[in-house]
């Protein structure tokens, strides 16, 4: 299921050559949430195989559009996971300190170590989205020897060398992109106006954003064109259904972590025969 929406290295990518709604499937809310949860269990017993044997970690990056889905997908898929080795990670507007340094400052000091997984809301991209969009780079504060118009493009290419070497040390960086339409984003923030528990989520701004809505898709269509690879792939994932962009999401989790295929360590013959030892010492203790 999930593979058809994986970004092949193509220089010719198209955000609207994705679905934003796969209207033709033949499946119901109760059949996509009846394997989500099959899902899930799968990628808790993986996942507790990954934090044993500590030989990789993963970052699962989410980006997409204001009102996408991106906390409730995060929610349903991957927070139901012990939280010993799973991090989510929220990255909102840098602080004062985190623009004093380099724009991968911030993101590296969350990579997870090996054996744990990190959940990336929002991420390194945001640094070739909205700053790309509102043109912010220029009013950053960079040494005249630095040419803004190649600004973007450079971080592009320091995307790309600082995911591909995370990949070399042990850490994979799967990239998602739920991709909404624009007439359902407009009926998701109606929600957040008319129902009481969802208002709280609404802003003004939201609105502002949207009339940016063309720039923000050829953003994210130049975004994933430039940095998905082999190694650190792009998924491209329909999220007009919640409940089927939830499925997919789950499908490529589970499938990454079948891919490191975890096991749970296997002791020494001496770390075993140690263990009648314990156990005898136990054993007196009960008795």
């Amino acid at each position: 299921m999930h593979k058809k929406y994986r970004v092949n290295e193509k220089n010719n990518f198209r955000i609207d050559d994705f679905p934003k709604d796969e209207k033709d499937r033949k499946m119901t809310k109760e059949e996509s949430l009846f394997l989500l949860e099959k899902n899930i269990q799968e990628i808790d017993e993986l996942q507790q195989k990954l934090y044993a044997e500590k030989k990789e970690g993963v970052i699962f990056l989410f980006q997409a559009m204001d009102a996408a889905g991106k906390d409730g997908t995060i929610r349903h898929v991957l927070t139901s996971l012990s939280p010993q080795g799973v991090r989510e990670c929220p990255f909102k507007a840098p602080s004062k300190e985190e623009l004093s340094h380099d724009f991968l400052w911030r993101i590296h000091n969350k990579v997870p170590s090996r054996g744990n997984i990190a959940i990336f809301n929002r991420s390194q991209y945001e640094d070739v989205l909205i700053v790309k969009v509102k043109e912010l780079y220029k009013y950053s504060n960079f040494p005249s020897r630095i040419d803004l118009d190649d600004v973007i493009d450079n971080r592009y290419e320091d995307i790309n060398y600082f995911e591909n070497y995370l990949y070399r040390n042990g850490i994979r960086t799967v990239k998602i992109f739920l991709n909404v339409s624009k007439e359902e984003q407009a009926k998701r923030f109606l929600e957040r106006i008319e129902e009481p528990e969802k208002n709280w989520k609404f802003d003004e701004g939201d609105l502002e954003e949207r009339k940016l809505w063309d720039s923000y898709q050829e953003a994210f269509e130049d975004a994933i064109r430039k940095t998905s690879n082999k190694n650190c792939p792009w998924y491209v994932v329909p999220a007009d259904d919640k409940w089927y962009m939830r499925l997919v999401v789950s499908e490529i989790v589970l499938e990454v972590l079948k891919d490191i295929n975890p096991k749970y360590p296997t002791l020494s013959k001496a770390r075993v025969e140690e263990f009648d030892k314990y156990r005898k010492l136990l054993e007196e203790e009960i008795d």
